[in-house]
């Protein structure tokens, strides 16, 4: 079993690129974080702020051909240094030891192999089982994520099952050589909310019985309160503000993390007449990313000169924890007066 107080992951200056016919653009620029044994970290923020290019960077699932990453990115799967891996190397570690459930199931599954087939290959692959034992691993893994009937379910195409079962099958291959890291891309974004916490109840019982570390990539704040121990706030490729989920929630440091918990619908909260709390403005263009702080456009707080002009490092906040804001909220700086128009509602 592995150590809860070591990290079983660590990234270090994490940078992402890819090659285009516009030249390097990055999408994921001096990312760091680290996952303990056994802790759910969940990686939340806007659609393309670089969660799922972090998550594939650390599986080595990006074309080669026109990926690149910084001179000082590490990615250390325990001493294991991803970046430097051969592929034979990476894949004796995909699905052993680092394993994926991606967000949506029936793009994943192979439509032309059963059910039973694709639980094989990893067991195949990752380990010794004979062939019937093989089968029996599968038909016991169904039978843990709580598929009905798993002997003919094995024999069933991925056509033939509903979404929640095919996140199910996911999982269950995900989890079959009991990995040390899960990483969840957005694993109940496609189902109704009664099968999503279902499936955040399987995970988290998952969690417990196998001590599996857990990176969940989501933009689903509720899930995030839910099943996650810490987590990190991403906007346009960069870390903005991470920490314990109870702080995050009760007491965060960036605005754009307050303006996203301000735009979640609260029971209770009288809304007629008026619009829902919104962040207004998009995320800038990675081709077009300005010189200060990325969030400057949108943010109530900005400073003509400094926000505009200057990046804010990350960098410990009002309660130690790390947050790349030049007025962190509650923290002792006088804040600008406010410019712009800010979060409405």
């Amino acid at each position: 079993m592995t150590d809860k107080t070591e990290p079983i992951l660590r990234v270090q200056h994490l940078s992402t690129s890819f090659k285009t016919d516009r030249g390097l653009v990055t999408a994921v620029d001096d990312v760091c974080f680290e996952v303990m044994a056994g802790e759910t970290l969940g990686i939340v923020g806007e659609s393309g702020c670089g969660k799922t290019v972090t998550s594939k960077s650390v599986m080595r699932l990006l074309p080669e051909h026109i990926t690149r990453y910084g001179k000082q990115s590490k990615i250390l799967y325990k001493d294991f240094d991803i970046l430097a891996a051969g592929e034979g190397e990476m894949r004796n570690v995909r699905g052993d030891k680092i394993a994926m459930i991606f967000q949506e199931p029936m793009t994943a599954l192979n439509p032309v192999f059963t059910i039973g087939w694709q639980i094989n290959e990893a067991l195949k692959y990752h380990t010794k089982l004979n062939k019937r034992e093989r089968r029996d691993r599968a038909v016991e893994m169904l039978r843990l994520v709580e598929i009905p009937n798993p002997e003919q379910r094995i024999k069933e195409y991925p056509h033939q099952l509903s979404g929640g079962m095919r996140q199910r099958v996911m999982i269950a291959i995900a989890l079959c050589c009991e990995p040390d890291i899960l990483i969840a891309d957005e694993p109940t974004t496609a189902l109704d909310v009664t099968i999503q916490a279902q499936i955040l109840d399987l995970m988290n019982g998952l969690k417990e019985k196998f001590n599996t570390a857990i990176m969940l990539i989501t933009h689903d704040l509720g899930v995030v309160a839910t099943v996650c121990d810490r987590v990190m706030v991403m906007y346009a490729g960069r870390v903005i503000e991470s920490g314990p989920v109870h702080d995050i929630f009760h007491n965060p440091q960036h605005p754009y993390t307050q303006a996203l918990l301000g735009s979640i619908p609260k029971r209770g909260r009288k809304v007629q007449g008026a619009m829902l709390p919104t962040i207004p403005g998009i995320v800038p263009s990675l081709w077009e990313l300005p010189d200060g702080c990325r969030f400057e456009a949108r943010c109530p707080y900005t400073d003509a000169q400094r926000c505009v002009h200057e990046e804010p490092e990350l960098a410990p906040g009002p309660d130690n924890r790390p947050v790349r804001c030049h007025y962190p909220i509650g923290s002792e700086k006088e804040r600008p007066a406010k410019l712009t128009t800010g979060v409405t509602g």
